[in-house]
């Protein structure tokens, strides 16, 4: 993920996996938020992966990671319900 800051040069300080076929307990992912803040980025920790969704924590740097689990689907960015994220 480039050009995140402020410079043209910058790169994202997060090692993200945008391949659902390569995703597993463990990984970080950029995920959406359905509704009102499905532009905003968010960062999250694979809890699990199954074959047609998977279940993500939140992550703020705490590992392992703490809070809700929230399901969502096993795209290249994540998608969650606004109910679930708000939690």
């Amino acid at each position: 993920m480039m050009n995140m800051g402020s410079s043209s040069d910058e790169k994202c300080p997060f090692d993200l996996n945008f391949e659902p076929d390569t995703f597993k307990a463990g990984d970080l992912v950029s995920y959406r938020v359905e509704g009102s803040m499905m532009d905003m980025p968010f960062v999250g920790v694979l809890v699990e992966v199954h074959d047609d969704h998977v279940m993500l924590a939140h992550w703020d740097g705490n590992t392992p990671p703490e809070g809700n689990i929230m399901r969502g689907t096993k795209t290249d960015r994540p998608v969650v319900s606004e109910a679930d994220a708000l939690k």
